[in-house]
């Protein structure tokens, strides 16, 4: 893994990650890159069904760069969470061959809780989209800002 800024794509689509250990929030841009959208939340099932979704929407959806949401302290230092993450993104890339990069997810879900608490949805309906609407502020995030990149994995590197 290096820390280095990402190498990215100068055309395709993009898809963030709010990784969870048991739901992941998945949103995606256009192949312009203008807009990003929230895709769905995937529910973890086991090793091989995980490869395979991810490998099937990298496939379909022609990502050229997943963005792993990495959960970090107030302070910026990393958690036992971003570690985790950190895992997912490495797998991620040995899964799909797919570069990743991290970014900074600490305000993304405070900020989804907060528009969909606005929204007027019902509990229920505001769980359902929790974590694909906090992977779409992060894409966003990133899309605006891509240098506060938080390391990335490709297979450019050593």
């Amino acid at each position: 893994m290096s820390n280095q800024l990402p190498s990215i794509p100068d055309k395709g689509r993009i898809a963030a990650v709010d990784y969870g250990t048991v739901r992941i929030g998945i949103a995606i841009t256009d192949p312009e890159r203008v807009l990003s959208s929230p895709l769905e939340n995937y529910n973890r099932r086991s090793p091989s069904k995980d490869a395979q979704y991810f490998k099937e929407l990298a496939e379909l959806e022609r990502v050229v760069m997943f963005v792993v949401g990495l959960p970090v302290h107030m302070s910026g230092d990393e958690s036992q969470k971003s570690f985790e993450a950190r895992q997912f993104g490495k797998w991620l890339f040995e899964t799909t061959g797919v570069p990743v990069t991290f970014y900074d997810e600490r305000f993304t879900t405070s900020m989804a809780k907060d528009l969909l608490q606005g929204a007027g949805l019902t509990k229920k309906r505001r769980k359902a989209r929790l974590d694909m609407l906090s992977a779409q502020i992060l894409l966003t995030a990133f899309l605006e800002n891509p240098e506060r990149a938080l390391g990335s994995v490709s297979g450019l590197e050593d």
